[in-house]
């Protein structure tokens, strides 16, 4: 799953001189949680959260004035709240990859750019959730459940032999290894009509493997 086909393309941007009055304003006006930081040839130079704003304003314990505290909020610039040279992807990037880089790295985005740095896009973990929902046909609801089976070739046919004789159709199909020689498989197949199919399905699934668990969910 490329990046390109879940990043967020209309993305509100600032500049480096942008004040940071102005940039709480566009974060609350676009509800958005970050903002990337754009030269003038549209290459990203840093990125800007809504906690670096937050850390940057003026706390309500503060004994400044109202005109003192514009002052302030108008005089700092992104610049110099940003982080600088931030993480980014590419659009031809996997999804996978993005969110890997964001939950090692703990960042709630990325911003997309071309080789020559040029912003593209962005992907947050929104745009990753959506793309799990997507991929696993969970808004599609119907019979989801997981099998242990050998990580060894061959040894997930019979299952969807078995999917097969009981005119199961497949919504989707996600394989992990495991370190002491398995692997799960996991498949969520079109709601068979009624218990008693559904039962029988996994009573046959049952008899080739060790049957992690079993849900029903509606559409």
């Amino acid at each position: 799953m490329p990046v390109q086909n879940w990043m967020t393309t209309d993305v509100v941007s600032v500049t480096p001189e942008t004040s940071l009055l102005k940039v709480g304003k566009l974060m609350k006006d676009h509800h958005v949680r970050r903002l990337p930081v754009l030269d003038d040839a549209g290459r990203v130079v840093g990125i800007i959260s809504d906690r670096d704003v937050r850390d940057a304003s003026p706390s309500k314990a503060t004994t400044l004035d109202m005109y003192e505290m514009h002052y302030l909020l108008a005089e700092l610039k992104a610049k110099n709240i940003m982080t600088p040279n931030p993480l980014t992807v590419k659009p031809s990037d996997t999804v996978e990859q993005a969110a890997l880089l964001m939950l090692d790295h703990k960042v709630g985005g990325l911003p997309v750019v071309e080789e020559n740095g040029t912003l593209v896009g962005i992907i947050s973990d929104h745009d990753v959730f959506k793309a799990l929902v997507d991929i696993t046909g969970a808004r599609l609801g119907g019979l989801q459940f997981a099998i242990e089976l050998p990580d060894q070739p061959g040894t997930a046919r019979p299952v969807f032999d078995a999917l097969r004789t009981h005119n199961a159709r497949l919504l989707s199909v996600l394989t992990v290894s495991n370190d002491d020689g398995n692997r799960h498989l996991f498949i969520r197949v079109r709601d068979l009509g009624d218990k008693t199919a559904e039962d029988n399905l996994m009573e046959e699934v049952a008899k080739l493997g060790r049957v992690l668990y079993c849900i029903r969910q509606d559409g």
